[in-house]
């Protein structure tokens, strides 16, 4: 059963940054793509960022030219890093994996608090 465990959360102030990571518990070349997921208090799981196993990245307009998702493949994680934090950052975030073997396969982890609050 594949596990991802999600880390790094926090609090902190508006402007300020903070480094999610995504470990997995097999070699992340198995999945395509890897995301970063958030869900605010009373709103739908959005997607965050994206990347693919050839680092191809997506982002939300709303985090573009903030945040950065990255791979490491020696590590297996998946990390985002988030600058220039604004409240409505603010949720839950949520490590997701894909694999297509003979069906799609979406695996996530229990989520890590992110707050952005002065």
């Amino acid at each position: 059963q594949v596990q991802l465990v999600e880390s790094g959360g926090g609090l902190v102030q508006p402007g300020g940054r903070l480094r999610l990571s995504c470990a997995a518990s097999e070699n992340i070349g198995g999945f395509n793509p890897m995301a970063w997921y958030r869900q605010a208090p009373g709103k739908q799981r959005e997607v965050v960022a994206s990347i693919t196993n050839d680092d191809w990245a997506n982002y939300a307009m709303s985090v573009a030219g903030r945040f950065t998702i990255s791979r490491d493949t020696a590590k297996n994680t998946v990390n985002l890093q988030m600058n220039n934090l604004k409240p409505e950052d603010t949720a839950v975030y949520y490590c997701n994996a894909r694999k297509i073997e003979g069906g799609t396969y979406d695996y996530w982890g229990q989520g890590t608090q992110v707050t952005v609050s002065s």
